[in-house]
């Protein structure tokens, strides 16, 4: 039997993933292996450095920069708030002093007698890795993270902005091919992940941001209105820092496109439960998909089959959805894999594959063109 290799979105009920949780520069580990962590726990902590402040001392006090560490009233390393006087003057006959009070909260890094600068360090800012699944921790990072492991539903999409979001999972349509409009966006959605059917209107996002939805889950979206709302033109860089009040996923596409039936099925039969979703997207090099993770409790898990996944191979009859126009987030199985190469418009040619549409049609595109939707 034919078959070839190709990257897929998995869509299924239960899987064994596990998240990678390391914090940017080297801290303190609050964990160890073998602990069961929920999804919102602290696991690891570090302190990036404040903002350096340069204060040109010599010109606030009015004198040469060697007269500066003689002038300083706290040594280095001290801590000062907002108001602290900092350095005086000697004046003149004991008369006439000058003064200087931080105008800023931080530490005294270090004073200059040649430049007559005083280099103040703002507080550090703390940063937390929060354990992102609700499962075990299988390994520790020496000062760095941890690996937590759990049995998980798991739905990828095919792009988002935001970063991470938690939160219970909260129909807002009651079929995948129903538009998600603001009128259905209520303020009991606060702080949920909330799942609609078809496109996403903006009006939908921008209600979902006022009303504090955590995230929001529909099969498309338009392009004008996500360019509105991130008040730009996104690049092809990889997304997930954006700030925009609420996380976003598509799971189909762009345009006007139902979410799939199985993907409907999957977040219903979820509803209520507390689901962990990130909008990263990197389409390029290292591929990166957003997700939306209902991790389940052993007992749960173990009364759902783990289905035999795929893992990139695609054969006659392997589900995949086209990424590329003008069939782009068109759903269908694989009818044929030819072995030859065959000429495409472009004149170039290349490896294809006959994928047959939900549609009934069936088309001829590059295998590069579509991508597993694996189950």
């Amino acid at each position: 039997m034919a078959h070839a290799y190709t990257p897929g979105l998995k869509v299924t009920p239960r899987i064994r993933h596990q998240a990678r949780r390391v914090l940017p520069i080297a801290g303190e580990v609050r964990v160890k292996a073998g602990d069961r962590v929920a999804a919102q726990d602290v696991v690891a902590q570090t302190f990036l450095p404040g903002d350096v402040i340069p204060i040109n001392l010599a010109n606030q006090l009015s004198v040469s920069p060697g007269e500066v560490p003689a002038s300083m009233l706290v040594p280095v390393g001290a801590t000062v708030a907002v108001g602290d006087l900092l350095a005086r003057t000697k004046g003149m006959f004991g008369f006439f002093k000058t003064e200087y009070r931080a105008k800023a909260a931080g530490t005294i890094e270090s004073i200059s007698a040649v430049t007559g600068q005083l280099i103040l360090r703002g507080p550090p800012t703390p940063v937390q890795v929060l354990a992102y699944l609700s499962g075990t921790v299988v390994e520790v990072l020496p000062k760095e993270g941890v690996i937590v492991e759990a049995d998980a539903a798991l739905v990828q999409g095919i792009f988002g902005v935001g970063g991470e979001a938690y939160g219970p999972i909260r129909m807002a349509c009651t079929k995948p091919s129903q538009e998600l409009t603001a009128s259905l966006l209520k303020p009991e959605h606060k702080g949920c992940i909330v799942i609609g059917g078809a496109r996403m209107t903006g009006d939908a996002v921008r209600r979902a941001i006022e009303v504090g939805a955590a995230a929001v889950v529909s099969g498309g979206m338009d392009d004008q209105d996500l360019r509105e709302i991130l008040g730009r033109d996104l690049g092809v860089a990889i997304t997930g820092s954006e700030q925009i009040g609420t996380t976003l996923i598509i799971t189909e596409g762009f345009g006007e496109i139902a979410m799939a039936q199985r993907t409907f099925d999957l977040l219903k039969s979820h509803e209520g439960r507390d689901a962990s979703v990130n909008g990263a997207t990197q389409i390029r090099a290292g591929v990166m998909r957003p997700e939306i993770i209902v991790c389940l409790p052993p007992e749960q898990a173990a009364r759902v089959p783990e289905p035999n996944h795929s893992t990139g191979m695609m054969t006659v009859g392997t589900s995949v959805r086209v990424i590329r126009d003008p069939w782009f987030g068109s759903l269908g199985t694989v009818a044929g894999l030819p072995p030859e190469l065959r000429t495409l418009g472009s004149g170039s040619k290349a490896r294809t594959v006959d994928v047959r549409l939900e549609s009934g049609e069936t088309i001829t595109v590059p295998r590069a063109n579509v991508e597993l939707i694996e189950l």
